[in-house]
């Protein structure tokens, strides 16, 4: 299978042609690994592929043959390397698989690679000392976003149709609204962390997927939820698959619409526009769209001091545990800046501070839970603004501390980290593109806890209502890329 003919189709599609014979997951698997050479040194997505006769066989999963990435992070693979994209892991090499990596292995998948990511995915740009800035297919002078960036740059420039991502705070749906992709993040415990971590940021981190598509990333949610033996907590098993919802009428919803994010931070101009154009199509489609205003529970200043200090003590022991598994210092030789910041900040949190910004994750959650009641969903932008020039959100950095750190990050993105500390799932959707730029903008849908699949129904007639798929960037694999 030529390039050209690989790009034009998602994963469910190449999982039909294998099926019906038409085509061969080594043929696919070729068509991938070309793509990845002939766009990777202009975004610098994926840090490391394997040998293709050393992975075994696809199976014979819904997904069979398809190929697929796995994110530098959160997901192990036996016998591969996962250095969280940091010097203090480098060399790492994984003994087992982790609970997820056996489902994506079951859903027939072909993982033949692993995507870049900020170290420790400790940022929401992709840009770390071990492995480089990853750059966005759109224009590679922006940000692909992050934490996610490689696994949302690889997808967007066209090497696999889908591919991992993780969110802790935005970490799948940002880079998903920068590089035009569809990105869900799952209820808190739709998807196991298991077995090396019962929770992962205590709660905050899911797994999830980009993909060009919105029955992708249905039909592969579908495959990996669920839980594990051990497990301490899991969302309720949905009424039907997510990849039947995806294709069902959401009806009219009741859609509330938060214009300026919490903090005081102002969306800007091309994103306000495409945030109007967003209304008029929901309204066009029957739904009632009205502006609201949300409460956390808590004012921002609590808000960002608990997160913070919910991610730099996750940060330090986490770090403790690295540095003292591979014989390591924890200094400037091992961790960027901002990194070492937050393990210092974190290492300073006392157990009683912790405590109370667990009860603050508690506050968000009860609060947001509250406008649920009312509301089917909560539309937000995905960012504030259109996709960073790559290096921006580090410009000074060194000089904060690690509080310093996370407000900054939570004002670049001040929609997507709420429904973290709340555990709710909420979606980036590619509906539309700045008029100036054609850079894409993604929107932000949210929904009460375990109603995915109500956000599959209206991902889906949005799809249909305002097709994204055939906008493609200038880094795409699809341009005469055969050799």
């Amino acid at each position: 299978m030529e390039t050209s003919e690989y790009v034009k189709f998602d994963a469910v599609g190449l999982a039909e042609l294998v099926a019906a014979g038409e085509v061969t997951p080594a043929e696919l698997e070729a068509a991938a690994r070309r793509a990845a050479e002939a766009v990777g040194p202009r975004i610098n997505a994926i840090v490391e592929t394997w040998p293709a006769d050393d992975e075994p066989g696809p199976g014979s999963g819904p997904l069979a043959g398809v190929p697929f990435l796995i994110k530098d992070i959160g997901v192990s693979m036996a016998g591969r390397r996962m250095e969280l994209g940091s010097r203090l892991a480098a060399g790492h090499v994984a003994g087992a698989d982790s609970s997820l990596m056996r489902r994506l292995r079951g859903a027939g998948l072909v993982t033949f690679g692993r995507t870049a990511t900020p170290e420790l995915a400790y940022s929401i740009t992709t840009e770390s000392v071990l492995h480089g800035v990853t750059r966005n297919p759109w224009d590679p002078a922006r940000s692909a976003g992050g934490s996610s960036g490689g696994s949302a740059a690889a997808v967007a420039a066209g090497v696999v149709p889908l591919a991992h991502a993780t969110d802790a705070a935005g970490s799948l749906r940002i880079p998903a609204a920068a590089t035009g992709l569809f990105g869900l993040k799952p209820t808190r415990g739709r998807v196991s962390m298991g077995p090396y971590a019962d929770e992962t940021f205590s709660g905050l981190a899911v797994h999830g997927s980009v993909s060009r598509t919105v029955r992708d990333s249905a039909v592969l949610l579908d495959l990996i939820g669920g839980p594990e033996p051990g497990d301490p907590y899991f969302a309720q098993r949905p009424a039907r698959p997510y990849a039947e919802e995806a294709t069902l009428p959401p009806g009219s919803l009741r859609i509330g619409v938060l214009t300026e994010a919490w903090g005081g931070r102002r969306t800007t101009a091309p994103v306000a526009d495409a945030l109007s154009r967003t209304v008029r199509l929901l309204e066009s489609l029957g739904h009632r769209v009205e502006e609201v205003t949300v409460g956390l529970g808590v004012t921002w200043e609590a808000f960002v001091l608990a997160v913070a200090q919910v991610f730099t003590v996750n940060l330090a022991a986490s770090v403790d545990e690295l540095a003292a598994a591979f014989g390591r210092p924890v200094d400037s030789s091992t961790l960027e800046p901002v990194t070492l910041a937050g393990y210092h900040y974190g290492q300073r949190v006392g157990g009683a501070q912790f405590v109370s910004a667990l009860a603050v994750r508690n506050q968000v959650a009860r609060s947001l839970a509250g406008f649920f009641a009312t509301h089917d969903l909560l539309l937000t932008p995905t960012l504030p603004e259109l996709p960073a020039p790559s290096g921006s959100l580090t410009e000074g950095a060194h000089a904060l501390d690690g509080l310093g750190w996370i407000d900054r990050v939570a004002d670049r993105s001040p929609f997507t980290l709420p429904f973290n500390m709340a555990g709710t799932p909420a979606m980036s959707v590619p509906v539309t593109a700045d008029t100036g730029t054609g850079l894409p903008v993604g929107m932000q849908f949210a929904a009460g806890f375990g109603l995915e699949g109500l956000l599959f129904r209206l991902a889906g007639q949005l799809e249909q209502a305002s097709p994204w798929s055939g906008r493609t960037p200038a880094v795409w694999a699809g341009n005469g890329t055969e050799h």
